[in-house]
């Protein structure tokens, strides 16, 4: 393949490289395969009209952007390949010529990762951390799982009080219009959470069983759906059930049901052992981490807005995923805490910065250093995964692909680099 790699600006690359003739003829006719019985052609059965007929029906750009997207990817990569360009975010591509028995051209804007001038990582140092464990925290660590073992029991002869939880069905209505997105059906609500839109909760504080209540709240100005944004709605919610936890007694019987201890006592010496070894591994994380935090300091480099808008799309496709396993979807969140999808990413964009940070830091101190994971380091890592997924050694190796033991081996040097700069510090 031949690939033009011209500097545009900092960080910034265009590539120009193309398909041959004829590997995009022959996507173009996987294409017309594949949507062949889609064609309904004058004097032909549906489905069987000759492919020349067919683009000479609908004009042969017809098959173009299926069969581009079938080439695209590998072609982009190989581009990448050789030009030696590491990409660090979605690229602008763009189609520059398509002509029949000829190449086709592509351009594709590329975002690089940037350079990094190292400044000093060895001999760093530090305050020393230490986390004391109070008997308040022994305490709040107890009511805790007291909480978490608390039943819920049905409420029928009192109204909704802070800290119930409210079954309830509602509807919102914005100028008397119902709104999509604005119902729900038995949903448990707890009162105080903060989970729905400021004023909602406080206004079922005092409804009873069965009462039909009228919520009107305002909607925040930089709402995610511009349709609401600042606008009055009204909620119609009927509370169809009111709940409260039931907080078991903290006496032996406790301890002996949430714990494998007899006591409550030898429980709460137990809470703290655990909190003692928390706080002493908290210490030494945020010890590494201040340490690590000062290397990227002493380091010189500009973060593409690219690539930190990609790192945003990380972080926010993995808080999608973990709402999902609760049952709500993002779009679902973002309502009912009242935030635009500007807003929403934009409290992530500290942490992104953060994380590129560390990444092009360490990965520079690693080549700097040499540092790499033998294939033994990676076979013994690869057996404690085995031991812990309870899976043989030739089969776990067999589930993971390429590209997982790439990243595995990449895992390992990442982390014998932060134990170097750790070892060569200084924790006074």
């Amino acid at each position: 393949m031949s690939v033009k790699n011209e500097q545009i600006e900092k960080n910034l690359v265009k590539l120009t490289f193309e398909v041959s003739a004829e590997d995009f003829e022959k996507a173009i006719n996987q294409t017309y395969k594949k949507n062949a019985s889609k064609f309904n052609i004058p004097g032909y059965r549906k489905g069987k009209a000759p492919r020349k007929i067919v683009e000479k029906y609908y004009t042969a750009a017809i098959f173009y952007d299926d069969a581009i997207n079938a080439v695209l990817p590998a072609a982009y990569e190989s581009a990448l390949e050789e030009s030696g360009v590491d990409a660090v975010a979605r690229p602008e591509i763009d189609v520059e010529e398509i002509k029949k028995g000829e190449p086709v051209v592509f351009t594709a804007l590329v975002t690089t990762k940037p350079e990094v001038k190292l400044g000093d990582y060895k001999g760093i140092e530090v305050d020393k951390l230490d986390y004391t464990v109070t008997d308040e925290d022994v305490d709040k660590d107890i009511e805790a799982t007291q909480k978490k073992n608390a039943r819920l029991i049905t409420i029928d002869d009192r109204a909704i009080e802070n800290e119930d939880i409210a079954v309830i069905d509602f509807e919102g209505f914005c100028d008397g219009v119902a709104f999509d997105g604005g119902k729900g059906e038995d949903y448990e609500l707890e009162i105080g959470s903060g989970t729905f839109i400021p004023g909602f909760e406080e206004q079922l504080v005092g409804a009873k069983t069965d009462d039909d209540v009228e919520v009107k709240v305002t909607f925040p100005e930089e709402y995610h759906a511009d349709n609401l944004a600042g606008k009055d709605a009204v909620f119609k919610v009927k509370v169809k059930e009111i709940k409260k936890r039931e907080l078991p007694e903290l006496d032996d019987d406790f301890a002996s049901e949430v714990s494998d201890f007899d006591t409550m006592a030898e429980f709460k010496v137990d809470v703290r052992k655990k909190l003692e070894e928390a706080a002493e591994n908290k210490a030494k994380t945020d010890t590494e981490n201040a340490i690590i935090d000062k290397v990227i300091e002493n380091a010189e480099f500009d973060i593409p807005d690219a690539m930190k808008e990609a790192q945003i799309d990380n972080i926010v496709r993995d808080f999608a995923q973990r709402l999902a396993y609760q049952g709500m979807s993002l779009d679902m969140y973002m309502q009912y805490t009242g935030q635009t999808e500007e807003t929403f990413r934009a409290q992530f964009g500290e942490q992104a910065e953060k994380q590129i940070s560390g990444s092009l830091v360490l990965e520079a101190i690693q080549k700097a250093e040499g540092i790499e994971a033998g294939p033994e380091e990676v076979e013994l890592h690869l057996v404690d995964m085995s031991k812990k997924y309870n899976m043989e050694l030739d089969k776990l190796k067999e589930a993971l692909s390429d590209v997982e033991k790439e990243n595995i081996k990449k895992e390992l040097e990442l982390q014998k680099t932060i134990d170097m700069i750790v070892n060569n510090a200084s924790v006074k």
